[in-house]
């Protein structure tokens, strides 16, 4: 991976807001993104307003301007924190499999919990589905896919050390990536059928990942 993908993205969010020096302003950023998960959970992230979030957070509008200049810095930092969450799950999932079944068991547990959270978290669905929409977030979401792709690649050549690194570790960033469209979908489609397409999607990647 492209590490310097990663720093990119990440510094593109980070250039968009103050970042917090002082315990008292960290407090005040963790309160800002708070309030703006409760509203994006109660009406979805168009409706959020930054006087809003403002008001909420019990700080002045330029306060906020000062950490976020717009709604869509405050988006793309809880896209980030989600993202992280997802790195760290994957990474502590894989991090010993050595041999296929340990792989195969590993993946497949590693999918039901990434399912389950989209179920579990409305914030991380509405991110998500605006993905395509904006630029700094479809970079943030490419880097974030081939760092997990690095991960389960790395996975895939201790179960087979004999395959080809560069085709593994293609099929690997194929994998996470269709794993996320996977997710959006069996979202859209309810959940007895969102559960059908995760188990089809687990199934397929599975062959390749084993073959």
């Amino acid at each position: 991976m492209e590490n310097a993908d990663m720093q990119r993205a990440v510094e593109t969010v980070q250039a968009a807001r103050r970042n917090p020096s002082q315990k008292r302003s960290r407090e005040r950023v963790e309160r800002i993104l708070s309030v703006a998960s409760g509203i994006i959970e109660a009406s979805g992230s168009d409706q959020m307003k930054m006087s809003e979030v403002a008001a909420r957070a019990g700080i002045s509008i330029g306060s906020l301007y000062q950490y976020f200049p717009d709604k869509a810095a405050i988006i793309r930092t809880l896209a980030e924190h989600y993202n992280a969450l997802g790195r760290d799950c994957i990474g502590a999932a894989l991090e010993g499999v050595s041999t296929p079944a340990e792989l195969e068991r590993a993946f497949s547990e590693l999918v039901d919990t990434y399912y389950g959270m989209f179920l579990a978290e409305p914030v991380m669905r509405d991110i998500w589905s605006g993905t395509q929409a904006d630029k700094a977030l479809c970079d943030l979401d490419l880097a974030d896919a081939r760092a997990n792709g690095d991960t389960l690649a790395a996975a895939m050549m201790r179960v087979a050390p004999g395959r080809e690194a560069d085709k593994v570790g293609s099929a690997a960033l194929l994998i996470m990536h269709l794993g996320e469209a996977t997710m959006r979908l069996a979202i859209q489609v309810g959940e007895e059928k969102g559960r059908a397409l995760v188990d089809d999607y687990k199934r397929i990647v599975l062959r390749e990942m084993l073959d």
